[in-house]
């Protein structure tokens, strides 16, 4: 237990730290509703954990090589891309992104979930934050393997929580939400994606000079 809430204080921290998944998760339950919204956070907890899962079991250090990374950087950064255009875009009635406008609920739903996974999938590099995490208390504090489980799953769990909460408020706001509101708070999301996905871009430039 005293792990688990460990890694929970730690994930806390990081979702302090506002980023396209959280924009998403806002974007969607103002748009779309709560139901919807806490689709989204299932698709982003899930893929978490499997990230988390992957660094326990040591993946990061075969993906820890010039090529992965520089792949995993361009597929990253054009999924940023593409969704921030999309939304965009969408503003105008256009959509490049299938389903996004959500015709009915239960589309909303299913969409949020898998946009979600693929926008929290974006950032595979991930794994590699979380190898060095667990390397990390390995060496300073001793972490067992049982530790790092425990550890992974309480961090997961702030995910599910922080953003899960999120959702419901930010849902709550729904009936309140005009078009035009709408219309700005996507403009909004789409530029800051775009502005990730080149932040992201910019960063394998000066890191490959």
């Amino acid at each position: 237990m005293r792990m688990i809430l460990k890694g929970f204080r730690f994930g806390f921290l990081l979702q302090i730290a506002i980023g396209p998944v959280f924009l998403f998760v806002l974007k969607t339950a103002t748009e779309s509703g709560i139901l919807a919204a806490e689709a989204a956070v299932i698709g982003v907890t899930l893929v978490d954990a499997l990230f988390v899962t992957l660094a326990i079991l040591g993946i990061g250090k075969i993906i820890d090589k010039p090529g992965y990374k520089y792949a995993m950087k361009l597929f990253g950064a054009a999924v940023l891309f593409y969704f921030g255009l999309g939304t965009i875009l969408g503003v105008f009635n256009i959509y490049i992104i299938p389903g996004l406008s959500g015709v009915i609920n239960s589309a909303r739903i299913t969409n949020a979930f898998i946009f979600s996974v693929v926008l929290t999938s974006s950032s595979p590099l991930t794994i590699l934050f979380w190898t060095g995490v667990f390397a990390s208390k390995m060496a300073d504090e001793g972490f067992t393997k049982t530790d790092m489980r425990f550890f992974g799953m309480g961090a997961v769990l702030t995910t599910l929580v922080f953003l899960g909460v999120v959702a419901f408020v930010a849902g709550l706001l729904k009936p309140f939400m005009t078009t035009t509101i709408i219309s700005i708070l996507n403009l909004i999301v789409g530029f800051v994606l775009i502005g990730f996905s080149v932040k992201m871009l910019l960063k394998k430039v000066v890191s490959g000079n």
